[in-house]
């Protein structure tokens, strides 16, 4: 990474809302003292709408951190309950209160939907309470069902697969109408205001990893090869681990035929697609690599194909992984 600038810093989750603000100041001033950064570097801190973390909020805006994303998750106190949430939404509304008192101009709130036995009305009182709010990004996603959960062990009743795309065509439409790009499958962005953290993980760009459980995906140009590595899950694995080379939990060199599948996993998730030109760009191999499955993705209407760019149609949009399962690498 020596000598590389960075353009976004993404400070996730966990809950560092709950770091100081002097904790925070710190972490960002040790990245500064190692690491150029662009002007006008995106720094997004996620937080909960917990009262703790709502009384730092101008704290952590005066260290420079410029960009909020804050896990509302719904603003229903009933479905807060059914899904584990302890914050209300109260709680919600008073945090959003407190980021635009502090002056953070670029706001995110994230919002699930098909939640447990949610109904279509709650779901769009949901979104417009949400832009009653006035962020900046919405991200809007359904909920899913994660291994090792309690849910896993005690799977909820969720609305069927009719009424989850009922929410979610409906919901997209008022979020259109308010004034928001849908430019990512969970994204929505009034203009100019897109994660740019996020858009360089969908265009298959190089990130660098952080903290336990963190991963990174970096391109040697001299080696001319692409790196995975995912650090160490265990926070006390990582205090003993952090400045050795152990603290790797994987470290894996993409081959020729796993780079595509990667690629196009992430960049057939922008709504608008990509310029043809940023496959080579990002992956160092041909466009010609993947010609025949692109002429086959397009014959069956999942994507529209040129020399000047590649984007998922409609349709493959809503049947992404069928879409994603045409570039994967022969066995």
């Amino acid at each position: 990474m020596w000598g590389r600038t960075v353009d976004t810093i993404f400070i996730g989750g966990g809950t560092p809302s709950l770091f100081s603000a002097e904790g925070m100041d710190r972490l960002l001033s040790e990245v500064r003292a190692r690491l150029p950064l662009a002007p006008g570097v995106e720094i997004t801190m996620e937080a909960n709408p917990g009262a703790i973390e709502q009384a730092k909020f101008a704290e952590f805006r005066s260290t420079g951190i410029n960009r909020l994303s804050i896990g509302l998750q719904s603003l229903n106190d009933d479905l807060l309950q059914r899904i584990g949430r302890v914050h209300s939404a109260r709680e919600a509304y008073r945090a959003v209160e407190y980021a635009h008192n502090a002056g953070f101009e670029r706001l995110n709130l994230d919002l699930m939907f098909a939640l447990p036995n949610q109904t279509l009305p709650q779901a769009l009182q949901d979104i417009e309470n949400a832009l009653a709010l006035e962020p900046t990004h919405l991200s809007h996603y359904q909920m899913t069902i994660e291994p090792n959960t309690w849910f896993h062990k005690h799977p909820p009743t969720t609305p069927d697969d009719d009424v989850s795309w009922s929410m979610q065509s409906q919901c997209q439409e008022k979020l259109g109408d308010a004034g928001f790009e849908h430019y990512e499958v969970s994204a929505y962005a009034k203009p100019d205001q897109a994660c740019r953290h996020n858009i360089n993980y969908w265009q298959y760009g190089d990130y660098l990893g952080i903290g336990a459980g963190a991963h990174a995906k970096i391109t040697d140009a001299a080696q001319q090869n692409i790196t995975r590595t995912a650090v160490v899950k265990h926070p006390n694995d990582y205090l003993l681990l952090a400045s050795t080379e152990q603290r790797y939990a994987t470290r894996q060199v993409l081959t020729r035929n796993e780079v595509p599948f990667e690629f196009m996993m992430n960049a057939l998730r922008l709504t608008e697609g990509f310029p043809t030109s940023l496959f080579f760009d990002h992956t160092g191999l041909p466009i010609s690599t993947i010609d025949g499955t692109l002429q086959r993705a397009e014959a069956q209407g999942l994507l529209e194909y040129s020399i000047q760019s590649i984007r998922p149609t409609e349709q493959g949009r809503r049947f992404l992984n069928t879409l994603l399962e045409q570039f994967l690498p022969a066995e």
